[in-house]
């Protein structure tokens, strides 16, 4: 199966974006939408399908317009969201593109596990500066105390990617609706 076209690429990155405006409504409903982070699924999926520069997009378009319409992530929220899924979407689909293990679930895992730290770390730090400047109008608030609750509080979410993620990607790959990453080659 060869490449796929712009006009696929786009269409998967739209869908994506359109999750983080569904999905965060259906899991906020119950209250679980700081706990599941249900906005960064579609956003590391669409890295990982479409590449670096869709997944960036989608980490910076799906929050913008998630907000825009129900106001969800609120604009404090915003500050450290927007550079963490843009990191996730870049630094999936850019890692992606240069690991080669030979094993696609291997690779999957490697890009995710990754881009996970990553994008963790660039929101952390961007919640860091927004909230010890002074900015949010919130003190008394510590350098752990903020770290210790922006990453503990998302586990649950976390296991859920590192559950979900890889093996909708590798069942994708097997329906043959996105390129195979290892084609077997007919002998």
């Amino acid at each position: 199966m060869k490449k796929m076209s712009y006009v696929k690429r786009t269409c998967i990155c739209a869908v994506c974006i359109a999750l983080c405006y569904v999905l965060p409504l259906a899991f906020h409903a119950f209250g679980a939408g700081t706990v599941f982070l249900p906005m960064h699924i579609p956003v590391l999926l669409c890295g990982m399908i479409c590449g670096w520069g869709y997944g960036a997009f989608c980490g910076i378009a799906g929050p913008l317009i998630s907000h825009a319409l129900s106001g969800m992530p609120p604009a404090t929220a915003l500050v450290s969201m927007l550079p963490e899924l843009c990191v996730y979407g870049l630094a999936c689909g850019l890692l992606l593109r240069f690991i080669r293990t030979k094993s696609t679930y291997a690779d999957l895992y490697i890009a995710l596990i990754s881009a996970m730290l990553l994008g963790r770390i660039a929101g952390g730090a961007a919640r860091v500066l927004f909230y010890l400047s002074g900015a949010s109008g919130m003190t008394g608030l510590s350098f752990s105390m903020l770290a210790s609750t922006y990453f503990v509080e998302g586990l649950p979410g976390i296991a859920i990617q590192l559950l979900v993620l890889p093996t909708l990607v590798f069942t994708l790959m097997k329906a043959r609706l996105i390129p195979e990453r290892y084609p077997k080659t007919a002998d």
